[in-house]
């Protein structure tokens, strides 16, 4: 009826009823097309290629082992080891110590090199070797009670592993700890069913095992708890100890045929992950016997009809997926509009009132300040991070979305309120009025830290990840890039550009994200059934944990963390509470709250079902995959490798928008503390004007810092970046935060119980850290509760505070 009624009411609506059902007719035939192009973007992922040229080996007795050893490829019969160096165009006998023992194998595994010693009965201890001064150099470890046949060593958290089977047949599974003076192997459960092991290796913080079996041998996952889960099996029969961690996530296998179907062997990858099997393209090893580790692929020896041992290896080479001219002015466009928006403000405002560049006048509606809170809390971590920890686990960390909810709606309703009656710059004057300048001012430096430390280097470096991943532009030029852009719009337009990039970056961020969790349920064979199904059957969307294991990421603490982090210390932040001061009223700076719960569940859902989506996908195609990239890197790498011309561009500039909301205001953010906290604190004179150009400056200064550091990262192999921002969070954010709670619900608190408990929380923390004794997640409530405790402690030992309360605290009514 509705509907009716107005074509009737606007016959020019009616004329343009055809045209624009046309127009939208066209644009979804265009989506169409574009997902059932993605086949064509991208051929083969990986190149497998030769890795080298290795001389033959002269020798009259069998090979019993290969191993990489710094270098250089070491090879071992019985009683003879040969040593192959860099360039070499001969092997080099080595002289062995025949009183020790027959050799009877040789692994790389942790980073170091192991022969295994024993006799006729089997393997009855193991030796570590090293070159010292081009001579090789050999450790023994302690032997193990009784003789293990079909012995394998692998190495895992600092412990050596070694599987066997005994004089009865027993499997048997032994550890010893490679850090202390250990001297005594410790048993532990075997892999179920028992069996011969034939390869033993450790990959993404779990130990497998390839087990003899008729067919094709069977393949068990031992967990960090000790638990053994079977796994889809290898397709053949792994030749003995022919195994190799390979990236962070993959396992490389030399695989020949059952012995029922006799043939060449060839190379096999298997992902951790996703339980996917996939066989490289490349070349059949016939008739290899041993295999080892050699540079990023295997090598493998083959026997001769002259008695002597020829070497072929292969590994992986990743291409790089180059954007096309669609994608390059779709990213353009967004960069050129982003610093637009800093331009117009920087034109349009006259610079001289600081609450105009670090508050935005006071005059931003709450809605756009709701958004702009949660652009701000939403950053490269959000798009990359969170993805990939989806897809190498569950959604057990949405968990803490759905209870930060409930804790932000007692922050609308009696915390927020309270501050911006103040209307505060910097939330840390806060602590000056209820306590002393010197306590904000450290609180200020600690904040300071952890927005640089912990967060922008991260935030930098995930983005720049994924377009090196994309366009093959080094990680380092791309850290520079994405940098200046967001030190060029940030100073420039202040406060109000922030938060107006921000709402148009949301909208960036949703739209790629809807259209990535769309294209990949479309290319999954089945659909969405197919999915469910999947999910559903593996728990990848699995949300709450109860248990009491303070070493994972449960339910008591996300709850824990919402407590301190949220209800309790919600204003430590002034990237967010920013947001919140620079809204018209009390009543406005409560709904931009409320707004930015609202959005919280909604938003979260679509990151973390992009993982999943992503995990079915690579199970049925793990061909797709390059076992070369990190995890984090998995997202990136289905955005250059699978998406079509323009789409590709599309969700760059969602990345880009997520990382650059939350730089923006990073930056903002900390040339405000600087020259409310410090500057105009220190300064003799200081004037509005001079402040927003000490701010602006200090702005390129972090800017610039936070490029540092970021490139930094860069240089090292970081299992999760997510893990890492949370970590870092926790140390150096929580000693700080629970000063605002002193403040807030206590009235005795005092100045030096305060600073005491903030100096007294950060110890402890970093003693946590130092002994592992927590998951990360916990950090930051157990620092902000200790600053709380501590704190309210030796608050008792001083006199208690005589100045006027009225309004610093939630007790509204009394001084």
């Amino acid at each position: 009826m509705s509907a009716g009624f107005g074509m009737i009411a606007d016959p020019s609506r009616a004329a343009r009823g055809p045209a624009a059902h046309a127009w939208l007719a066209r644009l979804l035939l265009w989506l169409a097309l574009l997902c059932c192009a993605a086949a064509a973007h991208a051929d083969n992922l990986v190149t497998w290629k030769p890795a080298g040229a290795f001389p033959p080996l002269n020798h009259d007795a069998p090979l019993v082992g290969l191993a990489e050893i710094d270098g250089r490829l070491l090879a071992a019969s019985e009683r003879t080891l040969w040593l192959l160096e860099p360039g070499a165009r001969e092997w080099r006998r080595l002289p062995d110590d025949a009183a020790s023992g027959r050799i009877l194998g040789l692994t790389r595994a942790g980073g170091a090199t192991w022969l295994l010693r024993g006799d006729a009965a089997g393997a009855r201890g193991v030796e570590r070797l090293r070159i010292e001064g081009g001579q090789l150099r050999r450790q023994a470890l302690p032997g193990w009670p009784q003789p293990l046949a079909s012995a394998r060593v692998g190495a895992l958290a600092e412990r050596l592993y070694v599987a066997g089977v005994d004089a009865g047949g027993a499997a048997r599974l032994l550890a010893l700890p490679l850090q202390a003076a250990a001297t005594r192997w410790t048993p532990l459960p075997p892999w179920p069913g028992g069996g011969a092991p034939t390869a033993l290796a450790a990959q993404n913080q779990a130990l497998f095992v390839s087990v003899a079996a008729p067919g094709g041998d069977r393949l068990w996952r031992r967990d960090a708890e000790g638990l053994w889960q079977p796994r889809t099996p290898v397709p053949g029969r792994v030749l003995e100890g022919s195994v190799r961690a390979l990236g962070q996530a993959h396992l490389l296998f030399l695989v020949a045929p059952p012995e029922a179907a006799p043939g060449a062997a060839r190379l096999a990858s298997y992902h951790t992950i996703t339980d996917a099997w996939a066989t490289p393209p490349v070349a059949e090893a016939a008739p290899a016997r041993l295999a080892a580790g050699w540079g990023d692929g295997l090598l493998w020896a083959v026997p001769d009809a002259g008695g002597r041992s020829v070497f072929a290896a292969a590994a992986p080479e990743g291409g790089k997926y180059l954007l096309k001219w669609l994608d390059w002015t779709v990213i353009a466009l967004y960069l050129v509009a982003m610093s637009g928006i800093g331009a117009w403000f920087y034109l349009r405002e006259k610079r001289g009132s600081t609450s105009d560049f670090f508050v935005g006048g006071r005059s931003i509606p709450f809605w756009a300040a709701g958004v702009s809170l949660y652009a701000t809390n939403t950053s490269s971590i959000s798009f990359i991070a969170i993805p990939a920890k989806s897809f190498e686990s569950n959604w057990q960390y949405l968990t803490n979305n759905l209870i930060a909810v409930l804790g932000l709606m007692f922050v609308a309703v009696w915390i927020v309120p309270l501050l911006r009656r103040l209307d505060l710059m910097s939330v840390f004057s806060y602590l000056e009025t209820r306590f002393h300048p010197l306590i904000r001012m450290l609180a200020s430096a600690l904040c300071i830290a952890m927005q640089i430390g912990a967060r922008m280097s991260v935030i930098l470096f995930l983005p720049a990840l994924a377009i090196a991943t994309i366009t093959g532009l080094d990680v380092v030029w791309s850290i520079l890039i994405m940098g200046v852009f967001t030190i060029l719009y940030t100073t420039l337009g202040g406060m109000k550009a922030v938060i107006w990039t921000d709402f148009v970056q949301v909208f960036v961020m949703f739209g790629g994200a809807i259209f990535a969790i769309g294209f990949i349920v479309w290319n999954i064979h089945g659909g969405v059934p197919e999915f469910l199904a999947v999910a559903m059957a593996e728990d990848k969307m699995k949300l709450f944990d109860f248990s009491f294991d303070l070493t994972k990421a449960t339910v008591w603490g996300f709850l824990f963390l919402v407590l301190f982090d949220v209800i309790l210390t919600f204003p430590k932040d002034q990237v967010l509470m920013q947001r919140v001061l620079s809204t018209r009223s009390d009543k406005e700076a409560g709904r931009s709250v409320w707004t930015f719960a609202a959005i919280m569940i909604p938003g979260g859902f679509f990151f973390y079902m992009i993982g999943t989506a992503l995990y079915v996908y690579y199970k049925d195609n793990p061909e797709r995959m390059n076992p070369l990239l990190p995890i984090d890197a998995t997202f990136p790498l289905f955005i250059a490798a699978e998406l079509p011309m323009g789409v590709t561009g599309l969700i760059i500039a969602g990345i880009f928008a997520a990382a650059m909301s939350t730089l923006s205001s990073i930056i903002n953010s900390v040339s405000t503390l600087a020259s409310v906290d410090f500057y105009e604190k220190l300064a003799k004179h200081p004037t509005p004007k001079k402040s927003v150009l000490f701010a602006e400056i200090v702005g390129v200064l972090v800017g610039l810092t936070g490029i540092g550091i970021a490139l930094l990262l860069s240089r090292y192999d970081i299992h999760s970046l997510f893990d890492v921002s949370i970590e870092l969070a926790g140390l150096l954010g929580g000693g700080f935060a629970g000063a605002y709670t002193l403040g807030m619900f206590t009235r005795r608190a005092n100045t030096p119980g305060v600073a005491i408990g903030i100096f007294g929380s950060i110890v402890l923390t970093l003693a946590l850290w130092s002994q592992d004794l927590v998951h990360p997640y916990f950090y930051l409530g157990i620092s902000i509760m200790a600053c709380i405790v501590i704190g309210y402690l030796a608050s008792l030992l001083f006199p208690a505070p005589t100045r006027s309360l009225k309004g610093l605290t939630i007790y509204r009514d009394r001084e």
